[in-house]
């Protein structure tokens, strides 16, 4: 199974923050899953479009500038366990797996 790291600083002018939360900016689960789509798209080489997430937890919240470590482990049947790491704190977790 082969597993890859991924880093990614989240852009302090990221579009989702306008509307999360107006004060207290905070990146949406929806833009990590997305960038854990593209990590996959990144280390499989299969398009985005086709994975589907399997499940996600969210742990803690992201805010502007952070630096995200997103590990993904490719696992047999081909789905993808993901990771996401910030300082020094686990902020997500989850699965995806190849869509239909």
């Amino acid at each position: 199974m082969r597993r890859v790291d991924f880093e990614w600083r989240v852009p302090a002018d990221h579009p989702a923050f306008a509307g999360h939360f107006p004060g207290r900016p905070i990146v949406p689960g929806v833009v990590l899953l997305d960038r854990a789509l593209l990590c996959a798209e990144a280390l499989l080489g299969t398009p985005a479009i086709v994975w589907q997430i399997a499940h996600s937890k969210f742990f803690s919240p992201v805010g502007p500038g952070e630096t995200l470590v997103f590990q993904l482990q490719a696992a047999a049947g081909g789905s993808i366990a993901f990771s996401v790491r910030g300082g020094g704190r686990e902020v997500a977790a989850g699965s995806l797996k190849p869509g239909r």
